[in-house]
């Protein structure tokens, strides 16, 4: 429960963008899934320490 808590802390900024600020643009994440929804995933599957981690990776290649 206390781990669910604590990944959506995290993941809710990263739905705020994708539900707000990413239709104002066009696509531009080059990866299947976006890297947005990479983030939310790794997130869950990691927790959000390694899961920021594997989002930060992503989005800098």
């Amino acid at each position: 429960m206390l781990r669910q808590i604590i990944n959506w802390i995290f993941i809710l900024p990263i739905k705020f963008y994708q539900w707000v600020i990413s239709p104002m643009f066009p696509p531009s994440c080059r990866f299947q899934p976006t890297c947005s929804h990479y983030a939310v995933d790794a997130i869950r599957e990691w927790g959000p320490i390694k899961g920021i981690y594997l989002a930060i990776r992503r989005l800098s290649r």
